[in-house]
């Protein structure tokens, strides 16, 4: 029976914006058509496999529009002209992606050297499926999501900001939900000549489900969210609808773009409940990294009231983690210090990152 990728998607431009600079693009690498799959389409996922790509357009006027269309159609055409007709390993289809990305990356950049497209670029969430494995590329803040089983797992790690404060514990989870400059991203498509693409290989299990999308979903649909949407829909493609109609009530600010595919067939291994998804999933290149660093206060343990407590679709599939308690008057009144030593030393490796507003 092989593998089958069932797949849907959706686009729209939401409540506030007047022209939509996303773009997705889902293809057949074996006949190398592209369908806009905004009505249930299946593939047989034969030798060349199949891509999955979203991209979130930026620069101003149409530069978007035409920056996230020129990075997914790129990735198509290299991709029709060089995906392997025979099983490959892991460091030659790696090679293959970085190529794509690359080669997309040199036309945005050539393009805004037009006066009219002058700084425009993109973010991108690739998936390209090859036999039994997901290959997932991540330039920006678009996101791509695993849902096996009851959990969801964001399988992207955001170039942005404000993950950057985030991972050096400048910011907690909660603050970082609601940062006001959630729209600068360290890196993205057109922007300069060299990128640090973040790859990673997933081997899918029978029922995996896919879901790519812009930020302008994943600013107001959370993860467990999307897990129950899709879950309960029917359909692909009305999980797709559900998900769009659950961005634009929360008042639709930015456009929303969402893929969802669902991977079946024998020749896919069945999901077992004692398997993680870490098991599943190699790092294969992490992207661009920093070892930036702040002094935080020594942690204390938690008193009789805190109690850690499960964390439902908990992100990392291992034991649930406790909630961080409180922080002491001592950790607020350092916080402030410790945001601005991490924009002072983000500012002293200019040489390693660009700081990219998004519209």
């Amino acid at each position: 029976m092989g593998i089958q990728l069932a797949v849907a998607a959706k686009t729209d431009v939401g409540k506030v914006r007047t022209n939509n600079e996303d773009a997705y693009v889902i293809a057949d690498l074996n006949r190398g058509e592209r369908v806009s799959a905004v009505t249930p389409t299946e593939f047989d996922v034969k030798a060349r496999g199949v891509l999955l790509a979203v991209s979130d357009g930026m620069g101003g006027e149409q530069a978007g529009e035409v920056a996230s269309a020129l990075v997914v159609e790129t990735l198509r055409r290299v991709l029709v002209e060089q995906a392997p007709d025979t099983e490959e390993g892991k460091a030659a289809i790696s090679k293959l992606i970085e190529d794509a990305v690359t080669k997309a990356n040199e036309e945005v950049f050539a393009a805004a050297k037009d006066p009219g497209k002058r700084g425009m670029g993109a973010t991108l969430t690739a998936v390209y499926v090859h036999g039994d494995a997901a290959y997932i590329a991540e330039i920006g803040d678009s996101r791509a999501y695993l849902i096996r089983g009851r959990r969801i797992r964001q399988m992207t790690r955001d170039q942005s900001f404000v993950q950057l404060l985030l991972d050096s514990g400048a910011i907690t989870a909660e603050e970082a939900e609601n940062y006001p400059h959630k729209n600068i991203i360290l890196q993205a498509i057109g922007q300069q000549k060299n990128l640090a693409v973040a790859l990673g290989k997933l081997t899918l299990r029978r029922g995996d489900r896919l879901l790519l999308c812009s930020d302008g979903l994943s600013n107001k649909v959370t993860p467990d969210e999307m897990h129950d949407i899709v879950c309960a829909a029917s359909a692909l493609h009305d999980a797709c609808d559900k998900l769009v109609a659950t961005a634009n009530e929360r008042g639709g600010d930015d456009n929303a773009t969402v893929v969802l595919a669902q991977a079946t067939g024998d020749d896919l291994a069945t999901h077992r409940d004692t398997e993680t998804v870490t098991q599943t999933f190699e790092v294969v290149n992490p992207g661009p990294t920093t070892d930036i660093q702040t002094e935080r206060p020594e942690p204390r343990a938690a008193t009789a009231t805190e109690q850690p407590t499960a964390t439902p679709n908990d992100a990392t599939d291992d034991a649930p983690k406790p909630e961080s308690p409180p922080l002491t008057e001592e950790e607020r009144k350092s916080r402030p210090l410790q945001i601005l030593v991490a924009i002072v030393m983000m500012l002293v490796m200019g040489g390693a990152f660009y700081f990219l507003i998004k519209d």
